[in-house]
């Protein structure tokens, strides 16, 4: 969705939407500041408000990339037992621990798991 779009979206039409970037040299310090049906506006090198605006553009470069980093931890712990009604944390890690992956878990047919249910619970 483009920007003009999303400010629309959220009744904030009157917001023009702006992006600073390096260019093509990624020059720090040369950043250029575009706007839609505007030239580039290019500040000189030690005007603070290029220096508020590098820093505004770096925190959010480190909030996208620190929330990117723990979305993927978590989504290294989930498994597909976490999608199966009845096995908690401690069943998921005895189930884990027991036949090293959920790969070999789903492996398992009705049968063999019928057999192994059977064995610990004193059937046949």
């Amino acid at each position: 969705m483009i920007a003009g779009e999303v400010l629309a979206e959220l009744g904030l039409e009157d917001i023009a939407p702006a992006a600073i970037a390096k260019g093509p040299d990624r020059n720090a310090g040369r950043e250029g500041i575009f706007m839609a049906n505007r030239p580039p506006l290019l500040l000189p090198p030690r005007d603070p408000l290029l220096y508020f605006l590098q820093r505004l553009r770096d925190e959010a470069h480190r909030f996208v990339i620190a929330n990117r980093r723990a979305g993927r931890g978590k989504s290294r712990l989930r498994s597909t037992l976490d999608e199966i009604a009845g096995i908690g944390a401690k069943r998921k890690k005895a189930l884990l621990h027991h036949f090293g992956s959920a790969q070999a878990v789903e492996g398992i047919s009705k049968a063999v798991a019928g057999k192994i249910y059977d064995h610990f619970h004193g059937a046949g």
